[in-house]
């Protein structure tokens, strides 16, 4: 039976709820706003096919990639509306040719982030561009492999440990199917995202219209990763539609340079990710996943040539079924060396680092300001840097020991 007694020993992938089978695992948001798992021990028969499934009691060994490449999509347009090079959109533009299921992490009409399965090109944009809130899988799993029996070809994208969760559901080799993670920073709390989206929404209408209600804007859009100003100095954008009385509509996008957006600060700071993010067991491609996608930060000192700050996806081949399929979509690429990807991207062998404040972050319940708990968890005096650097440097050795 599945128990989790230490948090950072859940990932959230959701094979144990979908394995069970007497559906009696549920799965319940913490205060942090993460969902993790609960047995109704009443109708639980020990059969431990939750604990079999589970990806962080059963880890997959450390691997290398087989290749290495900088690869742009060919369709300008395509690449735009990706958060890098559009390789992605490739791929699964090639699985639905073969009349095959692309499964991957879409808004839902409440602009949560969950995983989806599509099958018609024009569904793909859903999918595509960075969503910085960890997606709930709900019953993915149990959908792609139904998909995967009747001999359809699935590719499966989601974050290391989505994957690593999805092979352990599957318990044997498929293959029709073909999976995709990508280099992961962590993910952040739904709940922290509801929150904010609600309180930037609030305060950047009342600089459009002050008078307005706030019923009458709805969300059109979310873009994290916008390349309006470029793919390096990307942006956070909002699309909005204010509904006139007059039956009119006016449409507003807001935009705010990811280093002065304080949702992507507290992100890229480490605030609030899913505590398991901080000891991932996922990283050195121990998802086991066919290909590795991430953007390739750094290019204008390894490829040059290839840079035209619109965006180039560093694309990690890991077996040779993720090669047969790279192989078959039309692209821009040139090989690089695997260690001058891993200089910007240390992330895909080292988990990142507990914020200091993380813990001040989530429980400092009297102040209702989002902005100003971030603000306070990141904007550090130099004690707090001086503290912060011991705190990391002693959990990276614990960790270090516990191996």
């Amino acid at each position: 039976m599945i128990e989790i007694k230490e948090k950072h020993k859940c990932c959230g992938c959701n094979a144990c709820v979908q394995i069970c089978p007497k559906r009696c695992i549920a799965t319940n948001e913490d205060e942090e706003g993460f969902l993790y798992p609960s047995v109704d021990k009443s109708v639980c028969i020990d059969c431990k096919l939750c604990e079999k499934v589970c990806p962080v009691i059963n880890q997959a060994v450390a691997r290398k990639p087989l290749k290495v490449y900088a690869a742009k999509n060919e369709n300008e347009k395509v690449r735009f509306n990706s958060s890098s090079g559009g390789v992605f959109a490739a791929l699964a533009k090639r699985i639905i040719e073969d009349e095959g299921i692309v499964f991957g992490a879409s808004f839902n009409e409440k602009w949560d982030v969950e995983h989806i399965g599509v099958e018609h090109q024009d569904k793909i944009l859903a999918l595509q561009g960075s969503k910085y809130v960890q997606s709930k899988i709900g019953n993915s799993y149990i959908k792609a492999k139904s998909a995967l029996k009747d001999g359809k070809k699935v590719l499966f994208v989601g974050t290391p440990c989505q994957i690593g969760g999805l092979y352990k559901f599957l318990r044997k080799e498929y293959a029709n199917l073909i999976t995709v993670d990508l280099v992961c920073h962590g993910v952040p709390s739904p709940k922290v995202w509801r929150e904010y989206l609600e309180d930037w929404i609030e305060k950047e209408m009342k600089t459009i219209t002050p008078e307005a209600k706030h019923d009458a804007f709805h969300l059109k859009n979310v873009s994290f990763r916008n390349k309006k100003h470029g793919w390096k100095n990307y942006s956070f954008a909002l699309k909005l539609v204010e509904e006139k009385c007059s039956g009119l509509q006016n449409e507003f996008e807001l935009c705010e340079d990811y280093k002065d957006n304080i949702f992507m600060r507290g992100f890229l700071n480490d605030v609030f990710l899913r505590p398991s993010c901080y000891h991932c067991c996922f990283k050195s491609f121990r998802s086991q996943s066919d290909i590795t996608l991430g953007d390739l930060w750094g290019i204008e000192n390894i490829v040059p040539q290839f840079d035209d700050d619109k965006g180039v996806t560093l694309v990690l081949i890991n077996t040779i079924k993720g090669n047969e399929l790279y192989l078959q979509i039309p692209k821009k690429e040139l090989p690089i060396f695997y260690k001058d990807a891993l200089r910007k991207n240390p992330v895909m062998e080292k988990s990142v680092s507990r914020n200091y404040k993380r813990c001040l972050f989530y429980s400092n319940k009297k102040d209702a300001d989002l902005t100003k708990r971030i603000e306070r968890a990141i904007n550090l005096k130099f004690g707090d840097r001086v503290k912060n650097f011991i705190y990391t440097k002693t959990n990276s050795l614990i960790n270090y020991l516990k191996k």
